[in-house]
């Protein structure tokens, strides 16, 4: 379905698609509920009898029966929802925006806040890497180079123009990107390794709604895939630690799931350190204090804090500094000085990455 024109005004959405030949006779609710996928085919055809999705210079385009054609043109109009809010402990989390790294006239480097999502997907539509920059340079369409799971916090590549993003894209897909990450974890025993390889294997085996949960196995089992993660501690108490994690590879949730393993699973982690229920809970708004207590931030604690990639024929190390609410945990359960705690990584940083 090419994309003709996307817009944004404050909280609505203006998209216009034209109609390729796969399409042809198709339902025009059907059509939608091909790009609209977490919404309901009811909630569809609401949009449709309001006239928010129609057939341009169309008769008789406002029924959700009616069949689209080759060439025609569908346009859209989305407005925020509520759907797309987040609370802690009831009060409404305060959404920021990105600041800039690096940018130059063909990509922009910045520190993705958490709650920010890469790229329009799902019910997330509005708080986007992409579409904050398309608004704000007053381009078309912001590429997104590679992804940041929503809470995930730190550094993200949105590139200006397609070609920036083609040759881009082929240094993450030939594993050429160096990155770290840095973490605060809750440990399971009180004993743990200072530096450690990570190497359990990794599936997503469960249907339905449990396929967001990722399993780990044995680094000689059959089940799962390779997976590869470098963990440093740089500071633990009695209850948490801190550090640095450098992927191997890029398995989905990978850092999470190797922390978990390794008995120091992420503060926050609704998912792996809460467990499926709670994650539900947290998700369906019905989190009891107990699982925010449990939890002690609002989102888990991984913070994309260092990159670095081949650009414009030279290595380029991007780092980032570390957000409030990790700074604000590191204060109050490790009373130590953060801006110290920033300079012995950046160092660590640049001995690993270049």
């Amino acid at each position: 379905m090419p994309l003709i024109d996307k817009s944004y005004c404050k909280d609505t959405l203006f998209i216009k698609w034209s109609i390729e030949p796969e399409h042809d006779n198709l339902r025009l609710d059907q059509f939608l509920g091909l790009y609209f996928k977490s919404q309901s085919r009811e909630d569809i055809k609401k949009k449709i009898y309001r006239n928010e999705c129609n057939i341009i210079n169309r008769q008789n385009s406002k029924k959700p029966s009616t069949k689209i054609k080759t060439n025609d043109i569908i346009s859209i109009k989305m407005t925020r929802g509520n759907h797309e809010d987040e609370y802690w402990k009831g009060i409404k989390v305060k959404f920021q925006d990105p600041s800039e790294i690096f940018e130059d006239g063909n990509m922009i480097v910045c520190n993705k806040p958490p709650y920010m999502s890469t790229h329009p997907t799902g019910r997330h539509l509005f708080h986007c890497g992409t579409t904050y920059y398309e608004q704000k340079n007053n381009i078309k369409t912001a590429h997104s180079i590679h992804r940041l799971d929503r809470e995930t916090s730190g550094i993200l590549l949105i590139a200006k123009n397609p070609k920036t993003a083609k040759k881009l894209t082929v240094e993450f897909e030939k594993n050429n990107v160096k990155k770290c990450y840095f973490f605060i974890a809750k440990k399971a025993s009180r004993k743990i390794n200072r530096s450690f390889k990570a190497k359990q294997r990794m599936d997503n085996p469960e249907k339905g709604l449990k396929k967001v949960i990722v399993k780990h196995y044995p680094e000689g089992d059959q089940q799962g895939k390779h997976a590869e993660t470098d963990f440093e501690i740089l500071h633990d108490n009695e209850n948490y630690c801190f550090g640095l994690a450098f992927p191997k590879t890029g398995r989905t949730h990978q850092i999470r799931v190797h922390a978990k393993a390794n008995n120091i699973p992420l503060v926050g982690d609704k998912l792996y350190l809460g467990g499926y229920e709670m994650f539900q809970r947290f998700k369906d708004a019905k989190a009891s204090n107990d699982d925010h207590n449990k939890m002690l931030l609002s989102r888990h604690a991984l913070h994309a804090i260092g990159l670095q990639i081949k650009y414009e024929g030279e290595k380029k190390l991007f780092i980032a500094d570390i957000p409030k609410d990790m700074r604000e945990f590191i204060d109050s359960f490790f009373h130590i000085e953060v801006n110290k705690t920033e300079k012995l990584i950046r160092d660590k940083i640049n001995t690993y990455l270049n």
